[in-house]
């Protein structure tokens, strides 16, 4: 049996026993948190709630957006996990990061196939311009 129900970062919809989980938001992007175990679930609601209130910048692209970050705050290492653990759960996400200016700036960008900059907007609390 396979649920599905609005997602909300950091939130997991109610299940029913023996059932897989799978959140959506568009019928083409979808979030299986099924695919992750509870402690990666866990570790990576720690990371997502750091990442979306540690950004400096949010830059507008063709196919999705960069969030930068100071790396004093929000370090490589930190982004690069996760992104492995979000590929996971969604994987039509095509991920990027870069450090940029001399080290001082840590950037990760989202992009991915028409209409995943909706997905992103909405799950990422970016304000559409």
């Amino acid at each position: 049996m396979i649920l599905y129900a609005p997602i909300v970062r950091g939130q997991n919809a109610a299940t029913k026993k023996g059932a897989t989980q799978v959140t959506v938001t568009a019928a083409k992007f979808y979030c299986n948190v099924g695919a992750l175990s509870a402690a990666e679930r866990s570790r990576h609601k720690e990371l997502t709630d750091k990442l979306m209130r540690m950004r400096k910048e949010i830059v507008e692209y063709e196919k999705g957006y960069e969030f930068q970050y100071r790396p004093k705050e929000v370090s490589v290492p930190e982004v690069a996990e996760w992104v492995v653990v979000e590929s996971k759960c969604c994987p039509f996400f095509d991920f990027h990061i870069d450090l940029e200016e001399e080290g001082q700036l840590v950037c990760l960008r989202l992009t991915g196939a028409e209409g995943v900059k909706a997905f992103i907007r909405s799950e990422f609390g970016v304000d559409k311009k």
